[in-house]
């Protein structure tokens, strides 16, 4: 077996009236994430990096915008296929972590259970650290939610 690393990356505009998924969790906030899917940016942030560390296509290729299978989908469902497409290819993740860049909202509240439902849907520890810009850039005027992720994986060969 050998190791690969694999880098994920992903932003979403805040938007009213939306749920806020961030990390598989639902946090109450008066934004949430639009996307065709549920926008969760941490999600697809590790989904992408799990996915580059095998090789794999980007989620747009599995997961792809304005397909009607997919609309309003999960980060929880995200993550269960893509993990079922490395246990497919012999691949394991051996851990995961992810920087969220957002001025709001504050994340440390919601830091251990992000971590915990994050860790349970890959198999595998994932830790989570948040970050400002001090209000540069859409992520610090509060319009959007910004994410990346890398992730170790162990793969055949």
């Amino acid at each position: 077996m050998g190791m690969r690393v694999g880098l994920g990356v992903d932003a979403h505009r805040l938007e009213p009236g939306v749920p806020l998924a961030l990390g598989l969790v639902v946090i109450d906030h008066p934004t949430g994430l639009a996307g065709h899917s549920d926008g969760d940016v941490m999600a697809h942030a590790v989904c992408d990096a799990l996915l580059a560390a095998t090789g794999g296509p980007d989620i747009g290729v599995l997961f792809p915008p304005g397909a009607p299978e997919w609309k309003g989908v999960s980060g929880a469902t995200m993550i269960a296929h893509v993990m079922a497409r490395l246990r497919g290819e012999g691949a394991a993740p051996v851990n995961v972590h992810v920087v969220v860049v957002c001025e709001i909202p504050r994340l440390a509240p919601h830091r251990e259970a992000m971590q915990a439902a994050l860790s349970d849907a890959v198999g595998a520890p994932v830790t989570v650290h948040a970050t400002t810009t001090d209000r540069m850039g859409f992520t610090g005027r509060g319009e959007g939610i910004a994410c990346h992720a890398v992730a170790l994986v162990e793969v055949p060969g």
